[in-house]
């Protein structure tokens, strides 16, 4: 009987509203401990004490698959079926994150498309932090408009499988939105009006700087102008090349064929120039001989 939902409760997706999490998973929290003894007898009133408590968001964790709370106040809403009011309540409510994402997740859960992207978009303005439970038992660090964005885009969140969502530009092309609106486009138009202002301020120095050039004298306008030099020399074509080579390769052979005669008449011409100090130095020893006998 605890684990029946209310009568009164409306058919969401065409089935029981307890039906949108897996039947494993609902007998994991109908046998929970948390289940047993913080959500026997919630009203819609009472839930919002047990969401304030949350300390982390969470879905199934642990070998045993242990649900963690989050999921099991999930599952309680779903059971009740509170008015749209209070679920709009939670999701607007900035003071308690917890209460916070437990609204964004029952909505993308029981609410249509429009309503989903109406309500959950606002979310991604959202940076604050969140302690997460994973599989693994161990906590991570989530922030809020990451949790949004998992749930606008990802099949599977917190071991839940989600209802399918229908394409915002579907919904934008049947006028049922309106284009969405990002906090970023604002960012971007004061980034472009500031470059256009730097702009129109480089513009008036740039004149400045071409006024204040020297004039050229009337002395100096009737000097040539010099012609324009080139900036870099003119490449080698690989004739050229070719060509310098077989002049210096003739060159040199040249040098080589001449270098020998050359040689022999230096040669030559030291042996005469000695022959001839020595007569010479004969001679004159000669001279002397004869002026002492004399």
């Amino acid at each position: 009987m605890a684990n029946r939902t209310v009568k009164e409760a409306p058919t969401i997706k065409g089935t029981n509203p307890q039906y949108l999490i897996e039947k494993i998973i609902r007998s994991r929290i109908y046998d929970s401990r948390y289940w047993k003894e913080d959500c026997f007898a919630l009203t819609a009133e009472l839930v919002v004490d047990k969401a304030v408590e949350l300390k982390c968001i969470g879905g199934v964790c642990g070998a045993n698959i242990r649900p963690a709370p989050f999921l099991c106040l999930v599952l309680k809403m779903l059971q009740i079926c509170p008015e749209k009011d209070i679920i709009v309540e939670f999701i607007k409510n900035e003071e308690f994150k917890y209460v916070r994402a437990l609204g964004a997740f029952y909505m993308r859960l029981v609410g249509t498309s429009v309503e989903i992207y109406k309500y959950l978009e606002p979310l991604y303005n959202d940076y604050r932090k969140m302690k997460y439970l994973n599989r693994n038992d161990k906590y991570e660090l989530l922030y809020m408009d990451e949790f949004i964005d998992q749930l606008l885009r990802e099949e599977r969140v917190l071991e839940v499988q989600l209802p399918r969502l229908q394409r915002r530009n579907v919904l934008e092309e049947n006028n049922q939105l309106e284009p969405r609106q990002s906090v970023l486009d604002e960012d971007i138009d004061d980034n472009e009006s500031s470059a256009e202002s730097e702009e129109e301020e480089k513009k008036p120095k740039k004149k400045e700087t071409i006024s204040e050039k020297p004039k050229k004298k009337w002395k100096d306008l009737d000097k040539p102008s010099r012609s324009p030099s080139p900036r870099y020399a003119r490449s080698v074509s690989p004739r050229e090349k070719s060509s310098k080579k077989r002049r210096r390769s003739r060159s040199r052979s040249r040098s080589k064929s001449r270098s020998p005669a050359r040689d022999s008449r230096k040669k030559h011409s030291s042996r005469h120039e000695h022959r001839d100090k020595k007569d010479r130095s004969r001679d004159h020893d000669r001279e002397k001989e004869k002026r002492r006998r004399d």
